[in-house]
């Protein structure tokens, strides 16, 4: 039996194997899937809730283990694995449950104009039935859960496809979500090879696909599965820059730009990767930025006394290397940011780096890095900030820096980002009633928050006409001149300018109305 052995990126510890799946069992928890989620969508939303909330029990039993395995499989600290993962995971667990009736009930709609005014409306939310989700190595756990938590209380079934590089952490949501008592087969966990499982998911039989993944790989599944007419959300990385404006507080700048540039060691997708700060405090921006870096430490991620941990994996540590010496040959200046602990020589580690000098034609200023790599330009006006944060084919997260909040929100305004955060950085994630998502190649489509939850459903319209007596429309067979005239008169009632225009419609709208009442005419 083939299977995926998992290291710790820290140490090259093997720390667990997971046997591989085929894509027979694909097809097969796909069909088990339906079947189950028919069972699901029949039950209440006060009963999904209280499934979802022994989910949440038990991840909040378990926060310290959940938090030292996440650390082991992925190499970050375990203090990124509770505050980035775990914690958030709670927290949009329990608002999923308990605002999903509200967000997906039953919505009546206003009649559009007095002409149709019996004829009343209300949308249901419909699930889409089996939910696919591909989730990424970098926040194995916090990315997935909240997908998860979404499909579910939504009322559909779960195929996860989990990181290969993170079969341990996966593990973790399997054994979550078997605490909540579901119906057997509405969620599972399987281990395919990436190469192969987009297409399989695919042509597996799910009604929807959520993939989180390089842009690359993200267009060709789009592609595939527009030949199905897959509806498909993509959530596919950013190049996030930062703003820091003359009158920011620079202490608290600095501190938000090395924590959300170097959380997860850089590897986040809505992580600070380009800095553009007003020329005017740029020395002082630096000189803050160096201070508190001098205090950071870089070291194996289950000990608590490190800031920084390791890489997840060889080859984004093999991109990191690559952007960090093109911009050195290219003119930058480095300056290392956190101070290497004892055993960082063994493992999958990068130091962290402020790279000054640096142009628009670096690989890490027009690329996503994915990696401890801040890239730092001066600006000299808010039009050319704006420009240089603009200028890139990503588009996930931004962020502006300044003590006056109308002229952040005036930035803000002019960024082209799904999510603008004003004073902080790299933690919208975690608000579980916001939307997710970006502009560009960022992606497509939104999960998080009302619009995530309705974005897991279909919108199904029933039309009801209430007024009685009524035996046809104005505008059914048979038609005559005068029904014509009927018909008409009613657009001149509405919104003619000239009052005896609007009188005469009304008077011709009136006879053409009577006919709805009489079968023969």
């Amino acid at each position: 039996m083939e299977v995926t052995i998992s290291y710790n990126p820290a140490t090259g510890e093997k720390i667990g194997e997971t046997p591989l799946n085929t894509v027979k069992e694909l097809n097969a928890a796909v069909e088990k899937a339906r079947e189950a989620q028919k069972i699901w969508a029949a039950k209440s939303f006060n009963t999904r809730r209280d499934h979802l909330l022994k989910m949440r029990d038990h991840l909040v039993d378990n926060a310290d283990r959940f938090s030292r395995i996440i650390a082991l499989d992925a190499g970050k600290t375990i203090f990124d694995a509770l505050s980035t993962e775990v914690m958030p995971s709670a927290l949009a667990i329990n608002f999923y449950a308990k605002n999903a009736k509200r967000i997906l009930r039953r919505k009546r709609l206003k009649p559009g104009n007095i002409l149709l005014a019996n004829k009343i409306s209300y949308i249901d939310r419909v699930p889409y039935g089996v939910v696919g989700i591909i989730s990424p190595w970098n926040y194995p756990f916090g990315i997935p859960v909240h997908e998860v938590a979404m499909a579910l209380i939504a009322g559909n079934a779960v195929i996860l496809k989990a990181a290969s590089q993170t079969q341990e952490v996966a593990k973790l949501i399997e054994e979550m979500v078997n605490v909540a008592g579901l119906p057997d087969g509405l969620f599972r966990l399987l281990n395919i090879p990436g190469s192969i499982a987009g297409d399989a998911f695919i042509e597996s039989g799910i009604n929807k696909l959520y993939f989180t993944g390089s842009v690359p790989v993200g267009k060709k599944l789009m592609k595939k599965a527009s030949d199905k007419l897959l509806p498909v959300s993509l959530e596919l990385g950013g190049n996030d820059a930062m703003i820091v404006l003359d009158d920011a507080d620079l202490h608290r700048a600095a501190a938000g730009a090395l924590w959300a540039g170097l959380s997860n060691s850089g590897q986040s997708c809505a992580g600070v990767e380009r800095i553009y700060v007003d020329a005017k405090v740029y020395d002082r921006f630096m000189a803050e930025l160096k201070r508190q870096a001098s205090k950071l430490r870089q070291g194996e991620g289950t000990s608590f006394d490190v800031e920084i941990g390791a890489m997840t994996t060889e080859g984004q540590l093999k991109t990191v290397k690559t952007h960090l010496e093109d911009a050195l040959n290219k003119g930058a200046v480095a300056t290392p940011l956190a101070t290497p602990q004892a055993g960082t020589d063994k493992g999958s580690f990068h130091t962290p780096y402020a790279l000054e000098n640096v142009s628009s034609d670096m690989l890490t200023m027009k690329e996503e890095t994915f990696g401890p790599l801040l890239g730092i330009e001066k600006f000299s006006t808010i039009e050319e900030a704006i420009s240089k944060a603009n200028n890139s084919d990503l588009g996930l997260t931004a962020s502006v820096w300044t003590r006056d909040r109308k002229r952040g929100h005036s930035i803000a305004a002019k960024l082209e980002a799904g999510t603008i955060t004003i004073n902080d950085h790299l933690m919208s994630h975690g608000l579980a009633e916001t939307p997710w998502g970006g502009f560009k190649e960022s992606g497509y489509g939104r999960t998080h928050g009302s619009i995530g939850l309705e974005g897991m459903t279909q919108p199904r319209c029933v039309v009801d006409d209430i007024l009685p007596g009524v035996k046809k429309n104005m505008w059914w067979y048979p038609h005559s001149k005068d029904v014509y005239e009927g018909l008409r008169g009613g657009i001149e009632l509405l919104y003619s300018k000239a009052i005896p225009v609007k009188f005469d419609g009304a008077i011709k709208l009136v006879k053409t109305f009577f006919r709805t009442f009489r079968e023969n005419r």
